[in-house]
């Protein structure tokens, strides 16, 4: 998968997947290509599938029918390629207890260091806590956050490492107007440093801003 970046065909591409568990449709059949330097706005109503059919796009859930790839190769979380290519915010990331908003970002680029080379995109680094404009939080842990401060230390979490695919599930959530244009500005820097953006959103302002095209859940894609 080395070098696959360089070309300018599909990072990410779901073809006619579904999900079904127990008899219930979770993600009816549905399809989708990212391309580098592109971003995709997932709509649809509350249930439709939007988290799944990103999940999916994370191979962190297989689907029952279609296929889902990167860079024409299976996904599944559980290969070191794939991890190294996506990062993705659909759960609350992990945050250690005992480690400060500083730490946690140190931790996360001391875990990437030496990967930017093969991705699309190098990511935000510990610059990522200026950039959600976090700075002051910078010594607190995360038993001190409000829910708006902790989306905004996962957002950077997520856009700190590099990547060729960011996956992003209501990135807005609990922030106000303000941290929401936080939000647009690092997309659209991700976005024109090359990665592959898919996000789920019911701000139309963030779509409107940020996404060149959409699809609707277990409908067609426009542009």
């Amino acid at each position: 998968m080395a070098g696959a970046v360089d070309g300018v065909g599909a990072v990410l591409e779901a073809t006619g997947v579904s999900v079904e568990i127990d008899g219930a449709e979770l993600l009816p059949e549905t399809s989708v290509t990212l391309t580098r330097g592109a971003c995709v706005a997932v709509r649809g109503p509350n249930g439709a599938g939007k988290t799944t059919l990103l999940r999916v796009l994370a191979g962190r859930m297989r689907p029952n029918r279609g296929r889902a790839e990167l860079f024409g190769r299976r996904l599944d979380e559980r290969d070191r390629e794939v991890r190294r290519h996506i990062a993705a915010l659909i759960e609350p990331p992990t945050l250690y207890p005992d480690l400060t908003v500083r730490d946690q970002l140190a931790l996360v680029e001391a875990a990437w260091e030496g990967e930017a080379e093969g991705a699309a995109w190098h990511g935000f680094g510990s610059g990522a806590i200026d950039r959600f404009g976090i700075a002051a939080l910078a010594t607190r842990f995360p038993n001190e956050l409000s829910s708006g401060q902790r989306q905004l230390v996962s957002l950077a979490v997520t856009f700190a490492r590099p990547a060729s695919a960011l996956l992003l599930d209501e990135p807005e959530q609990r922030l106000d107007p303000d941290r929401r244009s936080l939000v647009a500005e690092a997309v659209l820097e991700a976005r024109d440093g090359g990665a592959a953006v898919a996000f789920a959103s019911h701000d139309a302002e963030l779509v409107a801003r940020v996404a060149g095209s959409d699809v609707l859940v277990g409908g067609a894609s426009s542009a």
